[in-house]
C-alpha cells in the first residue's frame, strides 16, 4: 500500500517519469531527452525507494560529472526529506573512499592530491626533449588525461591513437616519453592527480576482497546521471562499486554526447540492455523546457544524424505553449552580425527579458571578440563563461606586446601581411593545429590578423602604429563591470544550462563543424550533436546566424553551416540563396557537388578542390610545379611566407581546375578580388601557357 509520502512523490509527474520513479530495484535505464525533467525524476526515484523501504538513505550513492549538478541533486534530495543519500561527482566519491581505505591497503600517510599537473609535465617534457611552451603543455596534460580516462598505458598509446585516428599534440613517441616521465615524477613525489583517484579506487576494489566486501555492504543502490559521458575509467570504478550486483539506475541521452575528445562514450548507455537483459527501460521525451517551435527545430537537427543507434532515437515532444519561431539570419560580415545580435538583445531587454536569461553561444572562444565589442558599444553588460575575455587571453597579450614593440621601428609592408609575420613569433603557423588549446591559441592569433585586414579595408593609410592603437582602444573598452549580464559561452561550456533567449552565432562550415573534424564522420556527427545541445539550451527565443566574410568589404567566401540545410523555412530569403560554386549551380541553396562523382561536397578542402577528397585527382603536375616555383619567387620578392601568396590547397585547386579567365579563377575558394588583382595575371598566364603547350 502506498503511503501519503509516496503519493506526494508521484504527484505532478507525467506517466513516463512516474514509471521511472516506481520501477523496481535492479537495473533501470532512463533515456532522458533535453528538458524532460531527468534530475527531478531520479531524485524522486531515490526518495521513493527510501520511503518504500527498499533501501536506506545512507546506502544510496548518486554520481554525476560536475559539482554544480551534484549540488543540485543534494539540494533536491534534502527538500524531499532524504538528506542521508550521497550525491557526488565521480572524483569526489573516489577521493572520499580512497582516504578511508588508504591506511589499510597502503599503510603510510595518504598521498597529496595535486590540482595542476603542468609543472610536472613541463619537467617531463624538458627531460624528453619535447616542446615546453605553455599551450603545448596544456595539450599534453589533456592528452594524458584522455589516455588515463581511456585506460591507455604509455606503452599502448601509439597503437591507440592510430586505431582511433587521433592526432596527438606532438609526435606519439614523444607523448609516450612525457607520459612515462610525468608518471614517474608524480609517483616518486607520492602525489596523485584526479585520474589517479579513480585508478586507485578501482584497483583497491579489484585487488582487496575484504575492502570490496565492506564497501558493498555500505552501499547498495547506485544512480549515475549523464551516463552518456562516462569514460572507460569511470565505468571501471562503477563496476567495482557494483560488484556482482545490479541495483543500478542510469540516466542519459546519447544525443548529447559531446565530450568524446576527453574519452567519454555513449556506448555503455546504448549497450546497457545487452549487459542487463532484464533491465527496465523508460524513455522521457516530454520537453518542459522549450517551446514547441524550439523543440521542433531540435528534432530536425538530430534526426539528420547518420546511423543513429536505437537508444538515441528520442523525439522530443514540446509541452509548453507556442512561442516565436526560431530566427535565421545571414550577414555580409562578422561585425554586422554582432551588431545585429546586440540590437536584438537590447530589444529583448526592453521587452522585459532579464540580461541573465540571455546567452550568446559560439563554437570556439576566439569568436567572442566581435560580440564583446558589439555589446560594449551598445552598453550591454556581459559575462564570459568558461573562458577569459578576448583581450585577457595570454596569447592575445603576447601578440599585442610583440606588435607594440615592432611598431616603434616603423616596419614596412602591407599591414595584414606584416601582422601575420610578426605573430609567427608568438605561435601563428601557416596551417591550424589539429585541436586543443593550441588550436584555441591559433584561432585567437588569426583573429588579430583578420582585425588587421578589417582595419586596412576601412581606414586609409592603416599602418602598424594605428593598428596597435586600435587594439588598445578595444582592449580598454572591453571591461564592463562585473554585474548581471548577457552570458557569452562556448557550446561546450553551455551544457547543462538554459536561458530564455539563446543566440547561436558564427554558424559557418569550418567553424561548425570545426575544420579538423572533416574527414572523420564520427567527429562531424559529434559537431552536429553540439549544435543540438545549443538549440536545446533555449526556452523561448532562438536565433541562428552566420556571416559570409570576416570583415567588412571582405570576400564573401564562407558557407553557412552544413547542418542548417533543410532547417531554414522555404519562405526565408536565405533558403533561396545559391552559394557561389565551381559548378555554377543556381536555384535553391544546396551543398556543392563534386565535379567528378557528383556527390555533395563536405569540408573546406573539398569545397576548394571542387571534388571529394577521396575522388581521384586530375591535377596537371607540370602546371602545379610551375605554380609552386612562381609562388616561391613571388614570396621572396614580397618577403612573406609562401602561404600568404597562395596556400598549397589553392595551388592544387588551380592545377586541377585550370581556370582560363578571371571568372574561373575567383570561383576557387580562397581567391578574392585582392589576390586576383595582385596575382591573377601571372597565374592565368601560367595556366594558359601550359594549356597551349
Amino acid at each position: 500500500m502506498v503511503g501519503d509520502a509516496e503519493k506526494n512523490l508521484l504527484e505532478g509527474l507525467d506517466p513516463e517519469q512516474r514509471a521511472a520513479v516506481q520501477a523496481p530495484r535492479g537495473p533501470v535505464c532512463v533515456l532522458a531527452g533535453a528538458g524532460t525533467g531527468k534530475t527531478r525524476t531520479i531524485t524522486h526515484r531515490i526518495a521513493y525507494l527510501v520511503h518504500t523501504g527498499h533501501v536506506a538513505a545512507g546506502q544510496v550513492l548518486a554520481v554525476t560529472f560536475t559539482n554544480r549538478a551534484a549540488g543540485e541533486m543534494r539540494t533536491r534530495l534534502r527538500a524531499l526529506g532524504i538528506p542521508g543519500a550521497q550525491a557526488r561527482t565521480f572524483h569526489s566519491a573516489a577521493l572520499r573512499q580512497l582516504r578511508y581505505f588508504w591506511p589499510r591497503v597502503v599503510g603510510d600517510a595518504p598521498w597529496e592530491l595535486i590540482e595542476g599537473k603542468l609543472r610536472l609535465i613541463g619537467q617531463a617534457a624538458h627531460k624528453a626533449g619535447a616542446p615546453t611552451e605553455i599551450e603545448v603543455l596544456r595539450d599534453l596534460a589533456s592528452e594524458i588525461e584522455w589516455a588515463k580516462a581511456s585506460l591507455i598505458s604509455p606503452d599502448d598509446y601509439p597503437d591507440a591513437v592510430r586505431r582511433r585516428h587521433r592526432t596527438p599534440p606532438i609526435p606519439a613517441d614523444q607523448v609516450v616519453k612525457v607520459y612515462q616521465g610525468y608518471e614517474k615524477l608524480k609517483n616518486n613525489a607520492k602525489l596523485l592527480d584526479f585520474d589517479d583517484l579513480l585508478l586507485h579506487t578501482a584497483a583497491v576494489l579489484e585487488e582487496h576482497p575484504q575492502v570490496a566486501e565492506e564497501f558493498h555492504e555500505r552501499y547498495r543502490c547506485f544512480v549515475v546521471d549523464e551516463y552518456q559521458d562516462v569514460t572507460p575509467l569511470q565505468q571501471r570504478v562503477l563496476n567495482g562499486w557494483l560488484g556482482q550486483r545490479d541495483d543500478l539506475t542510469v540516466v542519459g541521452d546519447a544525443n548529447q554526447t559531446i565530450y568524446s575528445f576527453a574519452g567519454a562514450s555513449s556506448r555503455p548507455l546504448l549497450e546497457f540492455t545487452r549487459r542487463f537483459p532484464e533491465a527496465t527501460v523508460i524513455r522521457l521525451e516530454r520537453d518542459y523546457r522549450s517551446t514547441p517551435q524550439v523543440v521542433g527545430l531540435a528534432n530536425q537537427v538530430i534526426s539528420a544524424a547518420r546511423d543513429r543507434p536505437a537508444g538515441s532515437r528520442l523525439k522530443l515532444i514540446g509541452q509548453r505553449p507556442a512561442g516565436p519561431v526560431p530566427q535565421f539570419h545571414e550577414y555580409d560580415d562578422e561585425p554586422t552580425e554582432a551588431a545585429a545580435v546586440a540590437k536584438r538583445i537590447q530589444d529583448l531587454v526592453d521587452a522585459g527579458t532579464p540580461l541573465s536569461e540571455i546567452a550568446v553561444l559560439y563554437r570556439v572562444n576566439a569568436q567572442s571578440e566581435a560580440y564583446e565589442q558589439a555589446l560594449t558599444e551598445a552598453g550591454i553588460p556581459y559575462l564570459v563563461r568558461g573562458g577569459e575575455r578576448f583581450f585577457e587571453r595570454q596569447e592575445v597579450r603576447q601578440a599585442m606586446s610583440a606588435l607594440r614593440a615592432a611598431s616603434m621601428d616603423a616596419p614596412e609592408g602591407e599591414l595584414p601581411e606584416l601582422v601575420r609575420r610578426l605573430l609567427e613569433r608568438v605561435g601563428l603557423t601557416a596551417e591550424p593545429p589539429a585541436g586543443g588549446s593550441a588550436r584555441e591559441r591559433w584561432e585567437s592569433l588569426l583573429a588579430i590578423v583578420e582585425l588587421a585586414e578589417e582595419l586596412t579595408a576601412t581606414v586609409e593609410g592603416a599602418d602598424l602604429p594605428k593598428f596597435v592603437a586600435e587594439l588598445e582602444t578595444r582592449a580598454a573598452a572591453q571591461h564592463p563591470p562585473t554585474v548581471e549580464g548577457v552570458t557569452l559561452a562556448s557550446l561546450h561550456a553551455s551544457k547543462g544550462l538554459e536561458w530564455d533567449a539563446v543566440f547561436l552565432i558564427g554558424l559557418v562550415d569550418g567553424t561548425l563543424p570545426i575544420q579538423f573534424a572533416d574527414g572523420d564522420e564520427a567527429a562531424v556527427e559529434e559537431e552536429r550533436r553540439l549544435l543540438y545541445v545549443g538549440v536545446t539550451r533555449a526556452r523561448e527565443h532562438l536565433w541562428l546566424s552566420w556571416s559570409l566574410s570576416r570583415s567588412p568589404g571582405g570576400r564573401r567566401h564562407r558557407r553557412r553551416c552544413r547542418f542548417l540545410y533543410g532547417l531554414i523555412p522555404e519562405e526565408h530569403p536565405t533558403a533561396r540563396l545559391a552559394r557561389s560554386s565551381t559548378n555554377g549551380a543556381k536555384g535553391p541553396a544546396q551543398k556543392l557537388s563534386c565535379r567528378i562523382c557528383g556527390r555533395s561536397l563536405v569540408g573546406t578542402v573539398a569545397t576548394k578542390l571542387g571534388r571529394c577528397t577521396d575522388c581521384p585527382s586530375d591535377v596537371d603536375e607540370e602546371l602545379l610545379s610551375k605554380l609552386r616555383d612562381w609562388r616561391m619567387t613571388r614570396a621572396k620578392e614580397l618577403k612573406v611566407p609562401a602561404y600568404v601568396v597562395f596556400t598549397d590547397a589553392t595551388l592544387m585547386a588551380i592545377a586541377e581546375q585550370r581556370p582560363t579567365d578571371p571568372a574561373g579563377l575567383v570561383s576557387i575558394s580562397g581567391i578574392g578580388a585582392a589576390k586576383l588583382n595582385r596575382f591573377g595575371g601571372d597565374v592565368l598566364a601560367l595556366v594558359n601557357g601550359t594549356s597551349a603547350e
